[in-house]
């Protein structure tokens, strides 16, 4: 099965949420836990024993494992391979971004089922050019894994280049999702390509074509506490708000670190997400 294939199967029968695993320092303390390998341990694994048994999609974000050096990034190994092993996808958040032989090594390194922090897919940037991304589109196709290509972002700085135009006067926003359309075309019952567009972001339809409509998984960031909300999902992308990836991380964390309270928040979030297919 192709990652499309089997994210639509997952979000089927569980739920669209892609549940964060964000361990920033400030939960860290939240949770009652030094910012240390062994506090990190503690927080990412009930969060990555509560999530992957609920969430259809877990995200860990790579640079707060990857700040405590080896130890983190032996714990990030532990942490896919749990939510894996629980039947959620894992969608490591890296945002990698480089050119040929380099390119090649970090998708041999998040792709390749051979590596131990091989995950479903990962986050990639593409400013030095889509083409760039090829040695990761052609790694995750061999493995089918999944991509998720930059496209309009959430946080302030981003319009200052994604809404840039490109010499053929498409927005640069647009250009990736069109990017991402021609990768996923005849792709059934969704392409293994995504996007992200946050959840916050003001879309404007000239700019970003028709309705989203690149036959693969948009992730949306900002769900919870960066204020954008489920209703806010359905607003900006209409119609192809069926095929979105609700993020949210530090809303459902913090209920922890009390195992009982943080699956209860995050099957509300669950069932708030569901409510997008409905």
């Amino acid at each position: 099965m192709t990652f499309g294939q089997r994210l639509h199967t997952v979000t089927s029968a569980r739920s669209p949420l892609c549940a964060g695993i964000d361990p920033h320092p400030g939960l860290l303390e939240q949770w009652g836990l030094e910012d240390t390998p062994a506090g990190l341990t503690r927080f990412a694994m009930v969060a990555a024993e509560v999530l992957g048994q609920e969430a259809g999609v877990v995200k860990p974000q790579a640079a707060f494992f990857e700040r405590h050096g080896a130890a983190g990034v032996a714990v990030l190994e532990r942490v896919i391979a749990t939510c894996r092993e629980a039947g959620a996808l894992v969608l490591l958040d890296i945002k990698r971004g480089d050119i040929g032989s380099t390119s090649q090594a970090y998708a041999d390194a998040y792709l390749d089922p051979r590596s131990p922090l091989a995950a479903d897919a990962v986050t990639v940037s593409p400013y030095l050019g889509f083409g760039s991304l090829e040695p990761f589109l052609a790694t995750a196709e061999r493995h089918a894994a999944g991509v998720f290509v930059l496209a309009l972002t959430s946080n302030p700085e981003g319009p200052q280049f994604q809404r840039a135009r490109t010499a053929d006067g498409a927005g640069v926003g647009a250009t990736v999702l069109r990017e991402a359309a021609a990768r996923n075309e005849g792709a059934t019952p969704l392409g293994s390509v995504g996007v992200v567009v946050g959840a916050t972001v003001t879309p404007a339809t000239e700019e970003l074509g028709e309705d989203f409509a690149i036959n693969g998984p948009i992730l949306a960031p900002g769900v919870g506490a960066q204020g954008a909300t489920f209703a806010d999902v359905r607003r900006v992308f209409g119609p192809a708000a069926a095929q979105v990836l609700p993020a949210s991380s530090r809303e459902i964390l913090r209920a922890g670190p009390d195992a009982a309270a943080l699956r209860s928040a995050v099957r509300r979030a669950a069932d708030a997400a569901a409510e997008l297919r409905a």
